[in-house]
């Protein structure tokens, strides 16, 4: 628990308040941490690497013991399709060396270069190479440096030692490429990577990032509870008073084009983006409350679903950062269910308040769950983003060390990116995704509709159980606990599903052919227009009101299958554009669906409710052949894209 509130946003302040001296990192106190991260620089998490670097490379000896030097290398990285290349590294590894009494301690060279054993000779800075750290504690006796070391302070910049004439050395051209910076990696088996937290801690962020999700996306449904209320109040129409919902569900779609991208960013991350726009939408909820014009509400409804929507757009990315490939499956079926739970909660716990108090007691309870749900994240959500981690580390190394050179493959693609470049990922390239790859237009599309059809069926549910069967507000919002009950059902069997038939298909590496993914949405396509079909014809008097509500219980099954497999199946067929995949799939399910609500109460009773859900039905229908057909083709359109994934 410790180290999850170290991790945590209410962790960092008390760390860097404190200079350091409470909830400090390994790194911050331990000598032989650092040398180990310094040492292994672009290696680091790379057992094959490490290998590697002692089985090869000329050999030298010092104090008796033979020591291996690594030979210029080449370290890449790839970030949401562009792909950073380092320069040739002449960085080296060594054994540990002997320290004998009474010497002091010297820089091992990091270039192909010579080793004085004695340490007589004068030591001069050679620019532009990367620094190598033996394994062994950085300081063997007392000295000025451990001083300096003990009391955080920057230790003297390591210097290297003029290359002995008489070795082999670094071509000139090999010089003149050295790169500028060492790359800062993950250990083997680093217990900072959120990949090898325990179970119970994975278990228990994943929990935080559902209960979290859960808390925005209730607002959305919520405010429709007090509807009436809200249209006596500011004598408006049924249609303008649902712009809140439209704005609400608007603010979803804007949001994400800024905050997924701003969370793959290393010295933002995930956490901190979560909770900064998280303190926003609480306190924009006092405008909500107080709104002297209908005017005032609409616009800061909007402005909470801009700041509640990173959640809805990188909680899965969260999710993926914990699990392996194999893993996540489980985990993103939970998150995804708590979407389903939101919307079908903010009817029933917003309905008795809006009975009894009126619509703003809708908005108070939005206000006191999502308030609770940011003290709770900021004293023990931890940061799952591996370049954000990674940055950290990177930052204390260098305030520990004094060597700015010190960076990660994250930090360095930011750097290498111009402006331009920035402004083409966040806003040109989720649109070319969305609109010119045959996949993931038509994806968009389908999740589209089922987002929509969810938006504009609860609107029905007034009609019938309020009309028909006579219930109050509070009592409507009842009615939506078959779509719990529908999630409920549905989870079990979707696990049973991918233990029994999903991960035995995974190869030994861990991947997975994506068109495997979808066949979930192979079942759950049928039961969208049966869930419609049950509901719009089995709502009369002369039929109980429990035998729509399990109709409507269809309709989460449903949802559910088809998110899951879309989502993967978007996530393993662009790997290297998943960040702008998610931010335009979630453009494109929110934007559209924002509007369904507004023609919703017009086309029930024009159409009746048997031919207006009919009329839905039949549209899903129309896109029940999706699935199977990426499922045979998907592999053969993947590879006639530039951007999709050809491997497999």
């Amino acid at each position: 628990m410790r180290d999850t509130i170290r991790d945590s946003f209410v962790g960092h302040i008390i760390h860097s308040l404190s200079g350091g001296r409470l909830l400090g990192w390994e790194e911050d106190y331990n000598n032989e941490m650092v040398a180990k991260l310094v040492q292994t620089g672009s290696n680091a998490g790379n057992p094959v690497a490490l290998e590697e670097m002692t089985n090869r490379g000329p050999s030298i000896e010092i104090n008796g013991q033979k020591q291996l030097r690594e030979q210029p290398s080449m370290a890449s990285t790839t970030f949401d399709g562009q792909t950073l290349r380092a320069k040739p590294s002449m960085a080296s590894s060594f054994q540990q060396p002997v320290h004998e009494p009474g010497k002091p301690l010297r820089e091992m060279p990091s270039m192909a270069s010579s080793f004085q054993p004695d340490g007589q000779r004068p030591l001069k800075e050679m620019p532009s190479y990367a620094t190598g750290l033996s394994h062994k504690p950085l300081i063997s006796q007392p000295s000025d440096v451990e001083a300096r070391l003990e009391s955080q302070k920057p230790i003297e910049e390591l210097r290297e030692e003029p290359i002995d004439s008489t070795r082999p050395s670094a071509e000139p051209e090999e010089m003149e490429k050295g790169q500028d910076y060492e790359l800062i990696d993950w250990l083997p088996n680093d217990p900072a990577n959120p990949r090898n937290w325990s179970i119970g801690k994975k278990f228990f962020v994943t929990f935080e990032i559902c209960f979290l999700t859960m808390s925005v996306y209730i607002g959305s449904a919520i405010y429709t509870a007090g509807l009436e209320y809200v249209i006596l109040e500011y004598h408006v129409s049924e249609t303008a008073a649902l712009l809140g919902l439209t704005l609400f569900v608007i603010g979803y779609a804007v949001g994400p084009m800024l905050w997924s991208s701003m969370s793959e960013v290393p010295y933002f991350g995930r956490t901190n983006i979560y909770i900064l726009t998280l303190i926003v939408f609480v306190f924009f909820q006092f405008g909500v409350i107080y709104a002297k014009n209908f005017g005032m509400l609409l616009a800061f409804r909007f402005l909470t679903g801009v700041f509640g929507s990173p959640v809805l757009a990188t909680g899965g990315a969260t999710v993926a950062d914990m699990y392996v490939p194999r893993k996540q499956v489980y985990a993103m079926a939970m998150w995804g269910s708590s979407a389903v739970f939101g919307p079908a909660l903010g009817p029933l716990v917003g309905g008795f308040a809006a009975e009894n108090k009126g619509w703003r007691w809708t908005i108070w309870e939005l206000l006191w769950l999502s308030g609770f749900c940011l003290v709770f994240i900021m004293i023990f959500l931890p940061e799952t983003s591996a370049s954000n981690i990674l940055f950290r580390r990177a930052d204390r190394l260098r305030k520990r060390t004094g060597n700015t050179k010190l960076k990660t493959k994250g930090e360095v693609m930011a750097e290498q990116m111009t402006g331009h470049e920035a402004m083409m990922m966040v806003l040109v390239r989720p649109f070319t995704l969305s609109f010119f790859e045959p996949i993931v237009l038509i994806l968009n599309l389908y999740i589209a509709l089922v987002y929509s059809l969810l938006y504009l069926w609860f609107e029905s549910f007034p009609l019938v159980f309020v009309d028909i069967y006579h219930f109050n507000t509070g009592t409507n919002g009842l009615a939506f606990l078959g779509l719990l009950v529908g999630s409920w059902i549905a989870l079990p069997i979707f696990f049973w599903w991918v233990h029994k038939y999903l991960e035995p298909k995974f190869n030994a590496n861990g991947e997975l052919k994506p068109e495997y993914r979808i066949m979930p949405a192979m079942v759950g396509a049928f039961f969208i227009p049966a869930c419609l079909f049950w509901f719009g014809w089995s709502a009369r008097p002369s039929v109980h009101w429990i035998v729509p509500i399990i109709g409507s219980s269809l309709f989460s099954m449903g949802a559910l299958c088809l998110f899951m497999s879309v989502l993967s199946y978007l996530g393993d067929a662009y790997p290297d554009y998943v960040a702008s995949v998610y931010a335009g799939n979630d453009l494109f399910r929110s934007g559209v669906a924002a509007a369904f609500p507004l023609f919703a109460n017009h086309m029930y009773k024009v159409l009746g409710l048997g031919w207006g859900s009919s009329t839905l039905a039949f549209i899903g229908i129309a896109f029940i052949p999706i699935p199977f057909v990426l499922y045979r083709y998907g592999e053969r359109i993947r590879r006639m894209s530039k951007m999709a994934r050809h491997d497999f």
